[in-house]
């Protein structure tokens, strides 16, 4: 096999090179205000919008060893936090640049690694003190939760209740057959200033009457309408339900103790207090500014709250929460709708109108939907190609007679609905659609759980396996209704609505005008989706705003201070393993410093994107500035946390401000940080101890030819 074999020079290490350089585009997305970049492809011309460190390295052409560490690094990040990743391809590019300017000073390779560890597990310890307690957090947002109530305390209780205010999951009863009663709880008064507070908080989809029509009262005139100005109450009597489209008449019998129906509260002060969840104010500083996702996350926490049977629990099934992008609408009309909705083609949604509500059978595939589809134990190799498997003596080809037997299996057993995990051949889904059976592709394994326990169906992996015990029922398909119960129809995909009685499914429609953008929205929604849910796993929460990196950069810059002035035998008390004191003692200075400058180009990169800064000279002399007060302190940590709640340095900047325009206290993951910081060391350290790079394949030939031929030598 020819290679090619190319030495690193030391003091011109080409793969840190190639990781700054890589981890310099993604500056922008660095902090809660991230800049979108247009990523051009040269050969077509075409461009795709990117908004975050994982879409814009799958967008770049990765030829080189360097950068496809760097995207494994990245890819593995986003897949077990799905946050933390801008972070983490900042810090390869900071200390990538650290590592080469102790290159620059002959500083060993042992030394940078030993040291460069040695000072990063420090700060994970150090910064321990700057975990807050979920539980606390409340306290430390809401001063209602500590003071006696007024009227101050009263707006950030009302702003914390409105999180799970009952009243937005209104829109979400399609299981109800009965009319709900409605009990305002506190007095008019009140009750209007809560109305108008709420009046942004409402699902979108109310102010296009798509789930909540009128609500009137029983025994009085006065009414209450949802629309588009939001929710009000003219009076403060007991109401009820009358018209509704997730509602039945007043004829039936309205007994909020049957499942399904649940009490809920117009407006006031909601059935579970602030102290309850501690839901409202945590979401909102892990929201990061992100107001969209933040209103669709309320109506789902509402919504899984009350399936509970308000129970109290404050954690988020994620589990639960599927997405479906809608492009050509506005971002007003994105909401949250209990089932699950699809996109399918215009040919696939005549079918679903044939279907006119009737229950349907399911069939789940845990696979793809084609001939040649193995599971993972039967895969062929891919290098292998099959001619023929055995002789057939019939004309027509085995592709014709797979398809034939396919669909006759699913007309036998009278299968309406298809749902597959995997792709679906393309003329097996012609011939199920002129059959009047609806299949749709690229299904998610909750999605599939979830009909199975509702609908009693078992996955399949292959149509042979099919039987009436793997059969479900009581599915129901229709297209899904926006703005004034107005089927939606965008140009080549229609979205079509999936119900079943019971399913704890809710889909988070996104809706944008620009295509574009469609990724973008969906990439923030389960970013603070999952921040949210990391937070409530781990049980605490960092403070943020860069509170965290500047008491890492403080510890790094005392103990470089600090190892000037220890002895040898200092030194070797410090470090784990002696035999690596002697060599890093030397140079601890310089390899600590050069950790310390990482945490200030980050900090000062996050103080330009947040506006805190016009100019990083300006952000570095601001972190100058308190780096002395927090050692004429004492305590750095102590100086930190007085920070913090003041908000003078570590809070979202004048981008992330609230009306009153104090800056946004943001808060973030305690797990998903850390490791996003050992990931980001271990990945510049592993390509720092590289001192080789073997090239093989179709690239050997093209560098026999090229400028660069010199630096490399032909096996």
């Amino acid at each position: 096999l020819a290679m090619a074999f190319r030495a690193v020079n030391s003091r011109r290490h080409v793969g840190l090179q190639q990781l700054s350089s890589l981890a310099s585009a993604g500056r922008a997305s660095l902090g809660p205000v991230k800049s979108c970049k247009f990523v051009v492809d040269e050969s077509t011309n075409q461009s795709v919008l990117v908004c975050s460190a994982v879409r814009l390295l799958e967008s770049l052409d990765l030829t080189s060893a360097a950068g496809q560490l760097l995207n494994e690094t990245l890819q593995a990040q986003n897949k077990e936090f799905k946050t933390g990743t801008s972070t983490l391809l900042f810090l390869v590019g900071a200390w990538s640049n650290a590592v080469l300017e102790c290159l620059q000073q002959n500083v060993p390779v042992s030394a940078i690694v030993s040291v460069m560890s040695e000072g990063l597990n420090s700060c994970c310890e150090k910064v321990q003190c700057l975990q807050i307690p979920v539980r606390d957090v409340n306290k430390e947002l809401c001063p209602s939760s500590v003071r006696p109530s007024t009227s101050e305390n009263k707006t950030c209780q009302t702003a914390c209740d409105s999180f799970l205010n009952p009243q937005i999951s209104l829109y979400f009863q399609k299981d109800i057959s009965a009319s709900e009663e409605l009990v305002p709880r506190n007095s008019c008064s009140h009750q209007e200033a809560d109305c108008s507070f709420n009046e942004g908080m409402v699902s979108p989809s109310a102010r296009f009457g798509s789930r909540a029509s009128l609500v009137t009262s029983v025994g009085d005139r006065s009414t209450s309408m949802i629309s588009g100005g939001g929710v009000t109450a003219s009076s403060c009597k007991q109401k009820q339900l009358t018209h509704s489209r997730y509602f039945s008449t007043l004829g039936k019998s309205g007994v909020s103790g049957q499942p399904g129906v649940s009490q809920v509260c117009l407006s006031g002060q909601p059935a579970h207090p602030c102290q309850c969840y501690g839901l409202g104010h945590l979401a909102v500083a892990l929201s990061h500014g992100n107001q969209p996702s933040l209103r669709l996350l309320r109506s789902i926490v509402a919504y899984q709250h009350q399936r509970a049977e308000c129970s109290g629990s404050s954690q988020l099934n994620i589990a639960e929460i599927v997405t479906c992008c809608l492009p050509g609408l506005p971002e007003s009309y994105s909401c949250v709708c209990p089932g699950f909705i699809a996109l399918v083609s215009p040919e696939q949604a005549a079918v679903v109108k044939r279907f006119q509500d009737n229950p349907l059978r399911i069939l789940l595939m845990d696979g793809d939907l084609t001939e040649q589809y193995r599971h993972l134990g039967f895969t062929k190799p891919r290098n292998v190609r099959t001619v023929l498997e055995r002789p057939s003596l019939q004309e027509a080809g085995s592709g014709d007679s797979w398809l034939h037997s396919a669909l006759e299996v699913l007309t036998s057993a009278q299968v309406n609905l298809v749902l597959v995990k995997g792709n679906v051949c393309e003329n097996l889904m012609e011939r199920c659609i002129a059959n009047n059976i609806l299949v749709i592709s690229s299904v998610t394994q909750n999605v599939l759980s979830a009909f199975g326990e509702v609908t009693g169906a078992q996955p399949v992996t292959y149509l042979t396996q099919l039987n009436t015990a793997c059969l479900g029922s009581g599915a129901r398909v229709e297209l899904w209704k926006a703005c004034g119960e107005r089927a939606m129809e965008l140009g080549e995909l229609v979205p079509v609505e999936i119900k079943v009685q019971g399913i704890p499914l809710l889909t988070a429609v996104l809706t944008t005008a620009v295509a574009s953008k469609v990724q973008l929205i969906e990439d923030q929604f389960w970013t603070f989706v999952h921040r949210l849910h990391h937070a409530l796993k781990d049980g605490k929460v960092f403070l943020g705003g860069g509170a965290v990196e500047f008491l890492c950069l403080s510890h790094s810059q005392l103990l470089a201070e600090q190892s000037l002035k220890l002895a040898n035998k200092n030194a070797v008390k410090e470090f784990h393993s002696p035999w690596l004191a002697a060599s890093s003692t030397e140079y601890r200075s310089v390899v600590l410093q050069a950790l310390a400058g990482g945490w200030s180009q980050y900090l000062s990169v996050l103080m330009c994107n947040t506006a805190k800064a016009a100019s990083e000279f300006e952000a570095r002399t601001l972190i100058h500035h308190h780096l002395k007060k927090a050692a004429d302190c004492g305590s750095p940590s102590a100086y930190v946390l007085k920070e913090f709640r003041r908000g003078d340095m570590f809070r979202g900047g004048p981008v992330l401000s609230t009306d009153d325009g104090e800056g946004l206290m943001v808060y973030d993951n305690v797990a998903a940080k850390m490791e996003a910081w050992r990931r980001a060391l271990d990945l510049v350290l592993l390509v720092l101890q590289t001192d080789a790079e073997i090239i093989t394949g179709h690239r050997r030939d093209q560098l026999v030819n090229s400028h660069s031929s010199s630096e490399f030598m032909f096996l």
